[in-house]
């Protein structure tokens, strides 16, 4: 039994479940987020848009009587726009993250050169090593 538990905090120790677990939890969290988005601000202007026509309330009515069974189709509608209305904000949300994340990897344009006589360091702009005084070749960008 020992060596059971032993292996379960190693097991819950390990960062990958920690990250999951933190992730799970954000995740619930984001969920509230975009589903209020959708539901408090999203889906009342659609209504308005639609002339207050309200999706839920659309259903079949199967059979007669109190206890007939209904067909909410309204709902399962309303369901599928909530989802489509998500996960074009998680898209937007992502999208945006990656250009952040893309503009914090690009490089930083080079500002110094090796010399290629001496193969000192030295500024980009130089015509002639400070090191060795060699005379440097201008080098033209592509443009």
């Amino acid at each position: 039994m020992k060596a059971f538990m032993k292996e379960f905090k190693e097991f819950i120790a390990r960062g990958n479940v920690m990250d999951m677990a933190v992730g799970i939890i954000i995740g619930g969290a984001f969920t509230a987020i975009v589903t209020s988005l959708v539901n408090d601000i999203i889906m009342p202007l659609i209504s308005l848009i639609t002339g207050g026509f309200d999706f839920k309330s659309l259903s079949v009515t199967l059979g007669s009587g109190d206890g007939a069974a209904t067909l909410n189709y309204g709902a399962f509608i309303t369901a599928i726009i909530n989802f489509l209305l998500i996960a074009l904000v998680i898209f937007i949300m992502i999208k945006s993250i990656n250009k952040l994340s893309r503009k914090k990897k690009e490089e930083p344009e080079a500002t110094t050169k090796e010399c290629p006589y001496c193969k000192s360091e030295i500024a980009i702009e130089a015509t002639k090593c400070p090191h060795c005084t060699s005379e440097l070749l201008i080098e033209e960008k592509a443009e």
